[in-house]
């Protein structure tokens, strides 16, 4: 359910029935977004094979890459606001135990694994090394400055679809993610994005983790000079 409220100038009949017959009326409204339109631009989707949760001063940004292609693409960038992340958090969590339930915890990605060129002999190596080559794919994580460089921006979605709603159904294999603006007077889907099940839980890692910085930050503007501490017991001779 989402409320709003519109506000509207008095014309002749409203000002027979109000007591002041000036100023601005304010009336509650309250639609669902369960029926939510789907526009034939976003009913089919996008398709995305990871997800980078970027947290702005005022919104979350959702980008769902697609790292098939060469450059890696921007499938699509979802803008929410920050009380909507909470419940997408609440929601994706539930999702994600209903599919356990029925298919099991989703499979990893497979991790990919680099074949020795035929014409040069394989050299032995150390454990040393071996653990540090099998642990580098996992500890090399790019910034993100060199990530963004080499995503291909496309400009119908450099701009993102702004959602303060989402829907969030599964099968399987994927997650379907339905962003929707509940606006009066019709709540309309405004991005679709479908996310292979194996990728959903870092997904989710990334937006906890990022939903609490952006927390502890709100908390320390709200106290920016904590108390201080107490002084320590006198000494005893």
């Amino acid at each position: 359910m989402s409320d709003e409220q519109a506000s509207q100038p008095n014309d002749d009949s409203d000002a027979e029935h109000s007591n002041s017959g000036t100023g601005p009326q304010t009336q509650e409204i309250r639609h669902s977004q369960v029926s939510a339109l789907v526009p034939e631009k976003v009913a089919r989707g996008v398709f995305s094979t990871g997800a980078v949760v970027v947290q702005g001063a005022h919104e979350f940004i959702l980008d769902f890459l697609l790292r098939m292609t060469s450059p890696q693409q921007l499938a699509a960038r979802v803008v929410l606001p920050p009380s909507v992340v909470g419940r997408l958090i609440a929601a994706l969590s539930e999702n994600l135990k209903n599919y356990e339930t029925k298919f099991g915890p989703p499979h990893a990605p497979p991790t990919p694994q680099t074949s020795p060129s035929p014409d040069k002999p394989v050299q032995p190596e150390s454990t040393s090394q071996q653990q540090a080559v099998t642990q580098q794919p996992a500890q090399q994580q790019a910034s993100a400055q060199e990530l963004y460089d080499q995503l291909k921006l496309p400009d119908d979605v450099l701009s993102g679809a702004y959602a303060n709603a989402v829907m969030i159904g599964h099968t399987g294999t994927e997650f379907c993610f339905d962003f929707i603006t509940t606006f009066f007077p019709r709540s309309a889907v405004s991005c679709r994005v479908y996310l292979a099940a194996a990728n959903v839980p870092r997904f989710l890692d990334s937006l906890k983790h990022s939903f609490d910085q952006y927390q502890r930050k709100l908390a320390a503007m709200k106290n920016p000079n904590p108390p201080p501490a107490p002084d320590p017991p006198p000494e005893t001779i």
